[in-house]
């Protein structure tokens, strides 16, 4: 009597700002192996700057998915079926080689490009009624490809696609200027209810004009999209002809692999862009005049409500305060985030009254953005402050996530956490006590590379759809049940300190900005 055939595997490629990272996993979700490169962010040739060279990622892709082979065996020799998710709203422009032309301006860049869109009178007074004209000019100043189009045209004019980071790799892989729907989030020609490319005279289309033959062409998540050429085969190890599926963004396939596929679940991302969305077949716009983006799952979207650089501030925290830490983790080969968990538990919820604003930088909604830490008090030591840190990220996804109830009219039942600091259950607690609900963890912490193998799994035939791959896929994992006499509070915190920080020092930072500008307070 034969034995049970060995189980079909799938690789899934999650490409970060600091890091790649390749997984296997099984058609039930088991997660096989990981390989891991790591690299610089960004460089800034001028202050703000943040570029990269599009080809770190691919060789980091190359490098992990070799690793990858060296350490899985067999398994590594099933693989039905590759997929990527990658960072959000960072283009790369090609030539019709898919040679990159230029650096790769990320997300987290600050330069600014002229504005290209002069509305007409009429337009320009229902703008100003709706309060949206100083939004229109910000997100065409924010606009990389506009950007690249006034200060490289011989590169814009030479140019014969703007890709994503996904659409880069992805022809990387195929050799096809194709791309998923569900990866197209930034300043784009994308028009976001109608889930497509915009057509000409569309509003996106006046703001982020690309011409239409520089666009890749679109699939559906789940589906594929190409299928590994002999050239990528040598460069990374995987089998001519292997099929390779259209996923999404990091931050939909991380709603995929927390399970959250309708509206009454939310997924937060604990990660360098800390983020709450939820998955709606309604188009919701929880902050008014931004649209939710395209989900991985067919006609629907990602409300989502970010708070920019979020828990990079860990890092941040590390290099500027955390000396200590990062000389025991090198002497115990242990991650320095972990020991910092230990000043977590030396202080009590509220952090004395310590309340920090988690406004780290510029953003569409508040283009004069910054932080802020009330409460400092003699007895306040470092440790306090990282506490505040902590605390004043989950008030900041709290009030996302009501925004999110309030907009969508739907009330969220289950909250799922993933990203890298779910990984500390001390952040995990913090947070369900300052949500006043509980939160479930992931068997894995990597959502989003699991979210990835759901798609891939779906789009290699492994699974009918994306509902059936969810539920034999996504398991759930550790539970963090809010404290009562904690969430207490943190609710009085929420409601009576953290809500009016941003109003009361919005028109400061204001002056801050105009005074740091040179112009008049």
């Amino acid at each position: 009597m034969s034995g049970t055939p060995p189980e079909a595997t799938l690789l899934a490629v999650d490409c970060g700002t600091q890091s790649l990272r390749a997984m296997l996993f099984t058609r039930r979700g088991q997660l096989l192996e990981t390989a891991r490169i790591d690299y610089e962010p960004y460089w800034s040739p001028h202050p703000g700057w943040a570029e990269q060279a599009p080809g770190t990622y691919w060789e980091a892709l190359c490098a992990a998915v070799q690793g990858l082979r060296a350490r899985s065996g067999p398994a590594f020799a099933r693989i039905q079926g590759v997929g990527l998710a990658a960072l959000r709203d960072t283009p790369v422009l090609v030539d019709e080689a898919g040679e990159p032309l230029l650096p790769a301006i990320l997300y987290l860049d600050t330069r600014k490009a002229a504005p290209v869109y002069r509305p007409g009178w009429a337009a320009s007074a229902l703008f100003a009624a709706a309060g949206l004209r100083a939004r229109l000019r910000a997100v065409q100043e924010d606009c990389k490809s506009n950007w690249i189009r006034q200060q490289h045209p011989e590169a814009w004019a030479r140019a014969h696609k703007l890709l994503q980071v996904s659409g880069y790799l992805n022809h990387q892989l195929t050799g096809q200027f194709r791309d998923s729907l569900a990866s197209q989030v930034g300043h784009l020609p994308f028009q976001y209810r109608r889930l497509r490319w915009c057509l000409p005279g569309e509003l996106n289309a006046r703001l982020f004009p690309v011409e239409p033959h520089k666009l890749p062409e679109l699939v559906a998540p789940g589906q594929p999209l190409g299928r590994i050429t002999r050239a990528a085969g040598v460069a990374t190890g995987l089998p001519e002809g292997l099929p390779v599926i259209a996923c999404a963004s990091d931050k939909a396939a991380e709603c995929v692999g927390t399970g959250c596929i309708h509206a009454a679940m939310a997924s937060l991302s604990l990660g360098t862009t800390a983020s709450v969305q939820t998955t709606s077949r309604r188009y919701v716009e929880p902050t008014a005049g931004f649209p939710p983006f395209p989900a991985a799952l067919a006609g629907h979207y990602n409300p989502e409500v970010q708070v920019f650089r979020g828990y990079w501030m860990i890092r941040w925290f590390l290099r500027e305060f955390g000396p200590e830490e990062r000389a025991a983790a090198a002497r115990q080969d242990r991650p320095p985030e972990q020991l910092l968990d230990l000043l977590l538990q030396s202080c009590p919820a509220g952090a004395l009254g310590l309340v920090t604003l988690p406004g780290w930088g510029p953003t569409l909604q508040d283009p004069a953005a910054r932080g802020a830490m009330i409460g400092l008090e003699a007895g306040h030591t470092r440790a306090h402050v990282y506490r505040s840190l902590i605390e004043g990220l989950a008030f900041a996804l709290r009030d996302g996530l009501e925004r999110i109830e309030r907009a969508g009219r739907v009330p969220i039942q289950q909250v799922r956490v993933a990203g890298g600091a779910s990984r500390s259950a001390e952040i995990c607690q913090i947070t369900a006590d300052i949500l006043g609900r509980e939160l479930t963890a992931g068997e894995t912490c990597e959502a989003s590379g699991l979210g990835v193998a759901v798609l891939t799994a779906v789009g290699a035939g492994l699974h009918g759809d994306l509902a059936e791959a969810v539920r034999s896929m996504v398991r759930p994992g550790p539970s963090f049940v809010p404290h009562p006499e904690r969430g207490e509070l943190y609710g009085k915190l929420f409601r009576q300190v953290h809500r009016h920080l941003q109003r009361r020092l919005e028109p400061l930072h204001r002056r801050l900005r105009r005074i740091l500008a040179g112009g008049e307070a």
